[in-house]
């Protein structure tokens, strides 16, 4: 026997209450937890035991037995009469010589009733309530039973006076279960035990049933396998013990009701052909018949897993001729009742199969945009082969769930054969088939980077002839909003952000009216991307609400996001936020499927490459940016954020020392037009390590003229701090700080850092004079994140409510020193009066009070470098 301390120990602290019910299924342990208890209950405690005999339906017989149960744990001397049944049976005669003998008792008293469930007297159970109801305050009552006892005892819960423990507090743990294995002489591997706790739900008799069976088992692994209701050890349990013990009625509806995973009363009255199923579901689970309730309101109900398989076991045993009957009525009530999954697979456990491809047909796109592709999947692999070769519409689907796994040319396989096919389609179907092509033709070369096939496919949808039926115009929403996410992804991995950001919301919002929030979190995660263009805050808000959504149902690891993901991470690498981004591309990581989404591979790999080389593993990164080289390779169309994965491979190697694979790269990136700025910055870090600094100036100049296109500001600030070291090179070291001062004016909107690490640029910012810059605060923390720190929160609060000006800051800058006045007006070429004017106002807009508050604060808010001047 199993010790189950915990429950023990439960079931002493209930039964300081006047009464306990313990009530749950046959073979729950609930005999074996009272005999622990008594084992285990304080000395001081007497514990009558009565155990109700099978159909009992004496109650005279009943009371007697309980009354000569406590007269004989009596102990004080006193004689009792015999007592006997009489043909005048007077219940309420009995309670009260119950009573007198309780109240003779010295010590607390339990009274266990075991078995109630086979008490069936009404007199016994008016009793026994009166019983309760006037026993003496050092009595108490347990009783046990199968089901909840007639007996009223609402007003006892709401006085607190009643604990009750069900079927949920008996069933075995996963480790419990484990230990009875081992105590029963088996063995079973981890896995296989977790497996058998499955499938008995804890449910201690048939955790002990498999047990004897896997006793003398050659392969216990397998028996596990394979072990359910039908196991012969199983089966006559549950056949003796709650199917024979069931009205007729109750055994029809059981049986017949068998065949679906869930049922409320109008499914079940439509398999039966009876009404009232619902009442009859809430008393099996009252009577604790291995029916379960799956809503608040009790209105679904499920099987006991092993129960369910005994009842289609003798389902198939009684009624064979029937089952495929039950399932058409099934699959028809499940289709008129919006529940198009259950609908198909009992359709094709009927093998109704042209029934089951309507159905699959007709809701497949929309189990798609929910993200159900899986089910999708598994519904196709439930039909025989027969089935689905050349049916022109099924064909869409199976082209939909090739894309899913990154089968591109399988995908343009099907859909060839629904071309090929589309005169078998009935007429009154066509257009929704056109449609549904359409639609599918547009993820095809989406996912193949086709961007031109895109548009074309998209304006076919846009013309396609006015609607039918309300199906169709459901189908209308639907793909409209599939239509504006592509287009808007297209224009994304084009760089036409505004209008990707104006169709991506768009879709967004109309796939959040029609209900379909797997499609809305699709089109938020790329409008997260898209709108880095506009400011990388707002990207960061995008983002931050996409991955937020998708957590909110579940999504936060599939492929939906993972463009989000990777955005965000890029965002935050940017800014030098290394320990966050490194989050977010972990999960992208698991997120990403790179054959089913290319393009957002390609992404991942960029931020992920960035990632390494701000964090200095530029090896990785080079590797990194190689692996997205090679997502280009399956798209058709050039994506836009090629040249800058070029560029910063070229910039990794060139700081590994690979420079001669740096300089093949560009040698021929003359020849790419548009002719980016991210590849120009590639020429110019070459020439650079070349030592060739006014080659690097020619490369650049077309950024500073605007005559190449750059995909955003950081590319900008690169190139102003590869001009930096370019004229540090040619000895012009004012052009060089001026450089460097455009690219932190240039950097401070959206607080780049990782632009400043490509560029190589951590010695020209460290020697950065701070009191020539408008941007001290910006300059300390990248220089400090340059150097391996992290710049905290708390660096960043209590910024001024009013900034210093230029010529202030200049001041700034002499403070630290021990110059006076006139001499830091003599360094700065101003009077000495302007000087002192500086200062008033540097002292005031820093609260401080005199020169080294001033620098003090001054360096906590980053105006100052820390170190000693």
């Amino acid at each position: 026997m199993l010790p189950r301390a915990d429950l023990v120990a439960a079931l002493e602290r209930a039964t300081t209450h006047r009464v306990t019910v313990i009530s749950a299924p046959p073979g729950s342990g609930k005999t074996f937890l009272l005999r622990q208890w008594a084992d285990v209950t304080v000395a001081s405690r007497r514990v009558v035991t009565v155990a109700v005999r099978r159909g009992e339906r004496n109650a005279q017989a009943f009371l007697l037995a309980l009354l000569q149960a406590i007269v004989s744990r009596l102990a004080d001397g006193v004689v009792e009469p015999e007592i006997a049944a009489t043909p005048e049976f007077d219940p309420a005669a009995i309670v009260e010589r119950i009573l007198e003998a309780l109240v003779r008792m010295d010590d607390q008293l339990v009274i266990v009733i075991d078995d109630v469930h086979e008490l069936d007297a009404p007199e016994a159970y008016s009793a026994l309530k009166d019983l309760i109801e006037r026993l003496p305050p050092d009595v108490r009552v347990v009783l046990s039973s199968r089901r909840d006892p007639r007996l009223r005892l609402h007003h006892l819960r709401l006085e607190g006076e009643l604990v009750e423990i069900r079927a949920s507090d008996l069933r075995l743990r996963p480790d419990e279960t484990k230990e009875l294995l081992a105590g029963a002489g088996v063995d079973l591997a981890e896995a296989d035990a977790a497996i058998l706790h499955e499938r008995t739900e804890g449910w201690a008799a048939g955790v002990r049933l498999a047990a004897i069976a896997l006793a003398d088992h050659p392969d216990p692994g397998a028996f596990v396998a394979a072990f359910s209701g039908s196991d012969r050890t199983v089966s006559e349990y549950l056949l003796a013990e709650m199917l024979e013990r069931q009205p007729e009625e109750s055994r029809r509806l059981l049986l017949r009701t068998s065949i679906v995973d869930r049922v409320n009363g109008s499914l079940a009255d439509v398999l039966t052909g009876g009404v009232g199923s619902e009442a009859t579901f809430r008393a099996l689970e009252d009577a604790n018949a291995f029916v379960v309730s799956l809503d608040p309101g009790r209105t679904w109900f499920r099987y006991h897993h092993l129960f369910g398989d005994l009842l289609r076991l003798e389902l198939r045993r009684t009624a064979p001729d029937e089952i495929a009957e039950l399932h058409r009525r099934a699959a028809t009530w499940l289709e008129e009742h919006g529940l198009p999954v259950e609908a198909v697979r009992h359709a094709q456990a009927a093998e109704d199969w042209p029934w089951a491809t309507r159905l699959l047909v007709d809701h497949a796109l929309s189990l798609s945009l929910d993200g159900e592709q899986p089910v999708i999947e598994a519904l196709l692999k439930a039909f025989p082969p027969a089935a689905l070769d050349a049916h022109s519409e099924l064909a869409i689907v199976l082209a939909s769930d090739q894309l899913e796994r990154g089968s591109l040319l399988e995908a343009e396989g099907y859909l060839a054969v629904a071309e090929r096919e589309a005169a078998s389609v009935p007429a009154e179907r066509r257009s929704r088939f056109d449609v549904a092509l359409a639609a599918a033709k547009v993820s095809l070369a989406r996912r193949r980077g086709d961007f031109t096939d895109v548009m074309k496919q998209v304006e076919l949808l846009a013309r396609r002839d006015g609607v039918r039926s309300s199906a169709d115009v459901a189908l209308g929403g639907e793909l409209r909003a599939v239509a504006l996410m592509d287009v808007g992804i297209v224009e994304m991995w084009s760089l036409r952000l505004d209008e990707a950001r104006d169709h991506l919301l768009e879709a967004a919002e109309l796939a959040h009216r029609i209900g379909r929030r797997y499609l809305e979190v699709a089109a938020r995660a790329h409008l997260g991307f898209a709108s880095n263009g506009s400011s990388f805050a707002l990207g960061r808000e995008r983002c931050a609400e996409a991955i937020a959504l998708a957590d909110t149902y579940g999504w936060g690891r599939d492929h939906v996001i993972a463009v989000a993901l990777a955005a965000y991470a890029g965002v935050l690498t940017f800014s030098g936020e290394y320990a966050r981004a490194e989050a977010l591309l972990e999960t992208a990581d698991t997120a990403l499927r790179p054959d089913v989404e290319p393009a957002t591979a390609l992404l991942l790999r960029l931020s992920r490459g960035m990632w390494c080389c701000g964090t200095g593993r530029w090896g990785e990164a080079v590797a990194q940016f190689r692996a997205g080289e090679q997502m280009q390779a399956l798209l058709v169309t050039q994506h836009a954020l090629a040249a800058q994965l070029r560029g910063f491979r070229v910039a990794a190697q060139v700081r590994i020392g690979l420079l001669d694979e740096a300089r093949s790269s560009v040698a021929n990136i003359e020849r790419d037009d548009p002719l980016w700025g991210e590849s120009l910055t590639a020429v110019a870090t070459v020439r650079l390590a070349e030592e060739k600094p006014q080659e690097a100036l020619d490369a650049l100049a077309a950024i500073f003229a605007g005559n190449a296109p750059i995909i955003h500001e950081f590319t900008a600030v690169q190139a102003k701090m590869l001009a930096a070291r370019a004229w540090v090179e040619l000895a012009d070291r004012a052009a060089s700080e001026a450089a460097v001062e455009d690219a932190l004016d240039l950097a401070e909107r959206d607080r780049l850092v990782l632009p400043f690490t490509m560029a190589d640029g951590g010695e020209l910012l460290a020697r950065h004079p701070r009191h020539g810059t408008a941007h001290a605060k910006l300059l300390t923390d990248v220089v400090q994140i340059l150097e391996g720190g992290v710049v905290t929160e708390a660096s960043q609060v209590d910024p001024l409510s009013e900034p210093l000006s230029r010529g202030e800051l200049r001041v700034l800058g002499h403070l630290p020193s021990n110059l006076s006045a006139p001499e830091i007006a003599a360094e700065l070429f101003v009077s000495a009066n302007t000087v002192k004017t500086h200062m008033r106002h540097i002292y005031r807009k820093l609260g401080a009070h005199n020169r080294s508050e001033a620098v003090r604060r001054a360096r906590e808010l980053g105006l100052l470098s820390r170190r000693t001047r």
